[in-house]
């Protein structure tokens, strides 16, 4: 039987851990953790994770994803984390009011401008695009200091069923100038962009064009943009496919880059990827399948590929993988196999 996203999620307690599922974590001990992390290093044996995205305040990373609340987590090396909470209680009145069905909070991007960090998130329901991205804001992401607290600042943007895009899975990104811009898209006509006013992370009323960024053609998949810059390109990640099936999940990055902002992208091959186009990045295994939703953190160090695969070998539990990324002489990236 196949689960929609939102049964997918609340069967791995996103919405509420199930007991046969907890007991069974409980099974595995120190023995199995270690065999799992010998495996494949780059594994964070943490999870379910679902949608995730990481940013780094002073000397600590965080961790934020999918679940009833917005879950996060901390960690100082990336490899051990610490559960933190949540970002809020329950889904926020307003988007429960326009979207009685709605129960829980999808997709969250994390970024920083204008001397606070901006978490977009998504409210919708499964196969529907009326569905908002929604802002929450905070000084700091640290709880131990008074100047701590998220103020959440209702809608950004709304999809309806009159229209052909779906505004969920937020990424804001900061162009060259500094000028901060917001992708999304999931299903229907593909990525789309907004150009953000950066004194209320709403959107801008000096430019009101929804730029399309990417697109397939139906019933191929696409959704969830990240995207960064380097090197005088912008790079667009999104993925193909679907996810939320557990081990029968197709997920799969795929990227393509741009001298602007706005597009138009192209893949490595020089297909556009309003038709189509996109170079492979992750790849499913045996065990480690639907490999997707990634966020890109950039270190002094390097880079590195944040995203989640599915546990073939246990309940299609979605795992936290953080892969660094090596990037080649024509300047496209890529990441070991898992």
């Amino acid at each position: 039987m196949k689960l929609n996203r939102r049964q997918f999620l609340r069967s791995l307690g996103l919405s509420g851990m199930g007991l046969a599922l907890a007991h069974s974590l409980n099974l595995l001990n120190n023995t199995v953790r270690s065999a799992l992390a010998a495996e494949n290093l780059r594994l964070q044996n943490i999870r379910p994770v679902h949608d995730p995205c990481i940013i780094k305040e002073d000397d600590t990373y965080y961790l934020f994803h999918t679940g009833p609340g917005i879950t996060w987590r901390t960690s100082s090396d990336l490899q051990t984390w610490v559960r933190g909470g949540n970002v809020f209680s329950r889904v926020p009145a307003w988007a429960r009011e326009e979207i009685p069905d709605a129960d829980s909070i999808w997709a969250p991007d994390i970024s920083y401008f204008n001397d606070k960090y901006h978490l977009y998130y998504a409210v919708s329901t499964f196969g529907s695009n009326h569905s908002c991205i929604g802002l929450a804001t905070t000084p700091t992401l640290n709880p131990a200091s008074a100047d701590y607290g998220w103020t959440d600042h209702g809608a950004v943007i709304w999809s309806h069923p009159s229209d052909n895009w779906n505004a969920i899975d937020p990424n804001l990104v900061l162009d060259e100038d500094g000028q901060a811009w917001l992708a999304f898209g999931s299903f229907w006509s593909g990525i789309k962009m907004r150009k953000i006013d950066p004194e209320t992370g709403g959107l801008s009323s000096e430019d009101e064009q929804l730029y399309a960024l990417a697109e397939r053609e139906a019933p191929d998949a696409i959704e969830a943009p990240f995207i960064i810059r380097r090197d005088g390109y912008y790079y667009l990640f999104v993925s193909f496919d679907f996810c939320c099936r557990g081990a029968d999940s197709t997920y799969h990055v795929v990227v393509g880059r741009s001298r602007q902002v706005t597009g138009p992208y192209v893949d490595r091959d020089g297909v556009p990827m309003l038709e189509g186009g996109g170079t492979q990045v992750t790849y499913p295994t045996a065990r480690w399948r639907g490999p997707g939703h990634n966020a890109v953190l950039q270190e002094e160090t390097g880079d590195y590929l944040v995203y989640h695969a599915y546990d073939a070998y246990f309940n299609g539990l979605p795992t936290l993988f953080i892969s660094p990324i090596t990037w080649d002489a024509d300047g496209w990236p890529s990441v070991s196999s898992m």
